[in-house]
């Protein structure tokens, strides 16, 4: 299936999953680990501690963000694909980011550390039957599936990638 057949396609999580490539959730998994593995580490590591306005979150943060929502994600789709019933709570992005530290990390090991989660997530989701992919769990904001769950993810990459190319890259030589 690709990500134009997700049915139904989830409220809220949709502004990630539509930023995933139409392709199967093997090709846009596959993609999303290749654009982690080859990012512009110079350039992004030269835009430092900067952020474009208060109370923003760093580059560091940006990735550590990643890295926990990735997990979060991760644990709601082998919830789901093991039929839990309980609604899925919310996490505050925010808590995470303030007490994550991640400027005591250097970007390069948060970067291996999402590299590291993102190969994870792809075997759990190798592992997991057609019928698995369809199965639907609650969440926070209503139903959504195991299969939407990886095209989120992917996504939710590209967004934050996204948002660091338009508000970031212009903070370089500041």
């Amino acid at each position: 299936m690709i990500r134009s057949q997700l049915n139904p396609m989830p409220e809220y999580f949709d502004r990630y999953i539509l930023m995933a490539d139409d392709v199967t959730l093997s090709e846009a998994l596959k993609t999303s680990l290749d654009e982690l593995k080859n990012l512009p580490l110079d350039l992004l590591q030269s835009i430092g501690d900067q952020v474009y306005a208060p109370g923003k979150w760093t580059i560091k943060d940006i990735f550590q963000h990643l890295i926990d929502t990735e997990r979060v994600f991760a644990y709601r789709a082998l919830a789901f694909s093991r039929k839990e019933t309980q609604k899925m709570i919310s996490y505050d992005e925010d808590l995470y980011a303030k007490n994550a530290f991640a400027h005591r990390r250097s970007l390069v090991s948060l970067v291996d550390e999402l590299i590291t989660v993102r190969k994870s997530f792809i075997q759990m989701f190798e592992s997991f039957t057609p019928e698995m992919l369809m199965l639907m769990g609650l969440g926070f904001k209503g139903p959504y599936s195991v299969l939407s769950i990886g095209f989120i993810t992917a996504g939710h990459q590209r967004w934050h990638m996204r948002v660091i190319e338009q508000k970031y890259y212009p903070l370089i030589g500041k």
